[in-house]
């Protein structure tokens, strides 16, 4: 419920503030003047009337604003491209990201129809709610329901308008859909945060998102020792250089842009392990790559080899200066992934299936081969956590946590164990 709290000045004149909480944080609006008490009355019945919220197309301080006449109001996609320009703490991969999604997602798909005439399908848009033709989305205009047309035209893809069967754009899933919904919501909450508010909610705050993952587990495959064996096998038969570096991956978890990464300065030979502190990203172009940071904070780490990791890498090691990359293509410059992947992976895959592999394994998938492994050896999650690189155990055991079943037996056999204890017998009271 919304409350009147009078608020007397110096001067003798009354502040009548309207107060109320909306999702948990304190609201305020205040009205002065000769009127002042009756308007704090009006208003305060509006917000109730609203579920406790600022009715819709109120903004503070300056009453209800008509979205056609707001002389601030600006088109959602500049402002989108404004409030992404001025994020700081991010990468110029990840602005172009962004900027990518407000053109194509907020924008919606540019279709030329046969006549000439151009329309843009799929995009935010804002719907009268008295009816009409939909109209550009705009800072203020934009509502609840045109937020969730927006989500569900996502979920349900774009269909082509002239070809019956084919689509503009298929489906988005449930992450990418949550990806670019955040987005929206921080360029609204900008609107509702600058000096000068151009609005006083932000209309992405109750949408309800699809699930994350759609109801279906993460497409991963998993190798048996001996399907890995065969690959590198007919890998080793292409090159033994690319062979050792998809052996190295398999056995560390690495990432392919950690693994491509190491320099020799990375590696203790004496005791036994290799310190991964910088990986390969893309630039804002998104065909050029620079080393940077790894993923996360935790994917700074230290990792134990093998003796057999540490008599490759000593191979691998004579004659480096410091700086020079561990793995290297035959240009002798590091690895980058789409060559390959094109030029000895999927060969060395294609012959392993002609040999009888029966799966099609991503360079990816050999990272999830390593957890498989460390799990099927009973290694606690919350250590293969660490060697991973997860900022947070919930990721690990989300994405892997569905394969320690290694343990049933022996959880099954501790229950047992513990339900059959036989109850105490009562005491007997000596008179």
């Amino acid at each position: 419920m919304a409350s009147i709290v009078p608020r007397p000045k110096k001067s003798g004149d009354i502040t009548y503030q309207v107060k109320w909480r909306q999702d948990g944080e304190w609201q305020t609006e205040n009205f002065g003047g000769e009127e002042g008490e009756s308007q704090a009355a009006q208003f305060r019945k509006l917000v109730e009337a609203h579920g406790n919220r600022w009715p819709h197309g109120w903004v503070k301080g300056r009453g209800f604003v008509e979205p056609d006449t707001n002389p601030d109001d600006v088109d959602l996609l500049t402002w989108a491209h404004r409030y992404v320009d001025g994020l700081t703490g991010i990468s110029e991969r990840t602005r172009a990201d962004y900027r990518r999604d407000i053109d194509r997602h907020f924008g919606g798909v540019l279709y030329r129809r046969e006549d000439g005439t151009e329309v843009r399908l799929g995009g935010l848009v804002h719907t009268p709610a008295g009816g009409g033709p939909a109209v550009a989305a705009t800072v203020c205009n934009v509502t609840v329901d045109d937020v969730r047309r927006w989500v569900r035209a996502q979920e349900d893809g774009v269909p082509h308008p002239d070809k019956e069967g084919e689509w503009l754009r298929q489906e988005a899933s449930g992450k990418s859909i949550a990806n670019r919904h955040g987005l929206l919501y921080g360029t609204f909450q900008a609107a509702v945060e600058t000096a000068t508010p151009l609005r006083s909610d932000n209309p992405c705050a109750k949408t309800r998102l699809p699930r994350g993952d759609d109801g279906i587990e993460e497409e991963m495959t998993f190798l048996e020792h001996d399907e890995y064996a065969r690959i590198s096998s007919c890998l080793r038969e292409i090159d033994a250089d690319a062979a050792d570096l998809a052996d190295f991956l398999v056995g560390t978890g690495l990432r392919w842009g950690e693994a491509s990464a190491l320099q020799a300065r990375d590696v203790n030979l004496a005791r036994r392990t290799v310190n991964v502190q910088r990986a390969w990203k893309r630039k804002g172009d998104s065909a050029t790559f620079e080393l940077g940071p790894p993923k996360t904070k935790r994917s700074r780490r230290t990792l134990a080899l093998s003796e057999g990791q540490v008599e490759m890498l000593r191979r691998h090691l004579m004659g480096k200066q410091p700086e020079d990359f561990i793995f290297r293509g035959g240009m002798g410059k590091a690895w980058r992934h789409s060559n390959f992947f094109h030029r000895k992976w999927q060969p060395a895959v294609k012959a392993a299936i002609e040999r009888g592999l029966t799966k099609r394994p991503r360079l990816h998938d050999l990272r999830h081969t390593h957890v498989a492994w460390l799990i099927e050896k009973n290694i606690p999650l919350p250590a293969i956590q660490a060697r991973l690189g997860h900022e947070s155990i919930t990721t690990t055991f989300d994405r892997y946590g569905h394969l320690v079943r290694a343990l049933d037996g022996e959880i099954a056999a501790a229950v047992e164990a513990a339900m059959g204890v036989p109850a105490p017998r009562a005491l007997r009271t000596v008179v």
